[in-house]
């Protein structure tokens, strides 16, 4: 029984930081490349690589719960709580 509801477990937090990663990804591919710098953070590029490697790494069970897959969630919430906001500001348009 605790095996059954551990895989339940591992399942529903794999499918939540495949969404939070993909999130953050396809809402980096959408903003304009000329707000990041507006914003004083890195270019569009870096955070294409940066939330598409997390948003890869989400797709593997395997690497959900580990040091990659965790940090892949780190980068995910740094830019949709940091940099998402400051975008909207900017372009004021909503998704």
């Amino acid at each position: 029984m605790f095996s059954t509801l551990q895989d339940f477990v591992f399942l529903a937090l794999w499918l939540v930081t495949l969404v939070i990663k993909g999130a953050a990804f396809i809402d980096c591919l959408r903003r304009p490349a000329a707000a990041f710098p507006a914003i004083g953070r890195q270019t569009k590029v870096l955070w294409l690589i940066l939330t598409g490697l997390a948003a890869g790494t989400g797709i593997f069970p395997s690497l959900a719960l580990n040091l990659i897959g965790i940090a892949g969630v780190v980068v995910a919430l740094i830019y949709l709580f940091d940099l998402r906001p400051k975008i909207i500001d900017i372009t004021s348009s909503r998704w």
